[in-house]
């Protein structure tokens, strides 16, 4: 597989890592309509172990059937396709080398009450069905931050020395963050940069407020007179917060929304430098002609054409 001249200097900034897990960036990154763009377009379905299967599927009752989102994914010219063991699993055959994966290593559900997830797959797992990366989850702030931190710190190392790829989803919540906070401009940022400081290749989080939760980071913000006024500049923040651009970052599309606001989100997201968008919901719950439709225009608005 060849490298462009902007995958390179992207993987250039990944300076301690061997040929086996800067293989298997090239391999995301190149991978697809945006290939070699240094944009992404990320597929994730953990969306059933989170939220329940009808919660997640009913809408589009295809989707039920782990090999539609394999296909979507492949369909629609994405960059790699994230989910748990099972699915994984149940269709790792048939689209073996079709499109790059990523196995989502841990996961929580909405019966628990506790903020952490269970580690639900292995390096081994991953290495066993082609994947080219882990996924891991952190909750900053949670009572169990700290366990799940250093779980994804053993798990990174493993991946690492096997020559995969390291994802991080770093969603703060728990503790005193408030519901507000949770995209709240300084703890988005906080979160990516703890992402970066775990050693994660790709890092991803939520699209940041204008609202500022912690008290001594508001008094920051203010007397440095950080500019919060539109997502693409609060993006650009968080890009900066993620080693000043060295780290790639990908943001979440989050629950189902109208379909302007999505492309909205990511014309804020290519304005504001970041990497581009790890979307599920928003496609897989539309019939599949929908989904397609919408993922083409998202690449286009990457690509600068929309």
């Amino acid at each position: 597989m060849k490298s462009s001249r902007i995958v390179k200097q992207i993987l250039g900034h990944y300076e301690s890592d061997n040929p086996g897990t800067k293989a298997n960036l090239n391999r995301i990154l190149m991978t697809g309509k945006l290939g070699g763009t240094g944009k992404l377009v990320i597929l994730p379905v953990d969306q059933g172990f989170e939220h329940g299967p009808a919660r997640s599927f009913a809408p589009n009752p295809a989707a039920y059937d782990p090999h539609y989102h394999f296909q979507l994914a492949i369909d629609a010219g994405l960059n790699a396709f994230a989910t748990p063991l099972g699915m994984m699993e149940a269709g790792a055959d048939t689209f073996a080398g079709q499109i790059p994966t990523i196995l989502k290593v841990n996961s929580s559900n909405s019966l628990a009450d506790a903020k952490d997830q269970a580690i639900t797959g292995s390096v081994n797992d991953a290495l066993r069905l082609g994947c080219s990366a882990i996924g891991f989850t952190i909750y900053p702030g949670s009572e169990y931050c700290f366990e799940m931190m250093e779980e994804i710190r053993e798990m990174a190392d493993e991946a690492k020395s096997v020559g995969l790829a390291v994802v991080i989803w770093s969603y703060p919540r728990g503790g005193a963050i408030s519901k507000e906070g949770e995209t709240a401009m300084d703890i988005c940022a906080y979160a990516a940069h703890m992402a970066a400081l775990l050693g994660a290749h790709i890092i991803k989080v939520k699209l940041p407020s204008d609202h500022l939760e912690q008290k001594e980071a508001r008094a920051v913000y203010e007397k440095q007179k950080i500019d919060l006024s539109s997502m693409a500049v609060r993006v650009k923040h968080v890009m900066q917060s993620s080693f000043n651009g060295r780290r790639i970052v990908v943001f979440s599309g989050g629950a189902t929304k109208g379909a302007d606001s999505v492309y909205d989100d990511a014309r804020a997201i290519r304005d504001g430098g970041g990497n581009g968008s790890i979307i599920g919901r928003n496609t897989f719950q539309r019939p599949r002609d929908e989904a397609i439709a919408m993922l083409n225009t998202i690449i286009r608005i990457y690509q600068g054409k929309e």
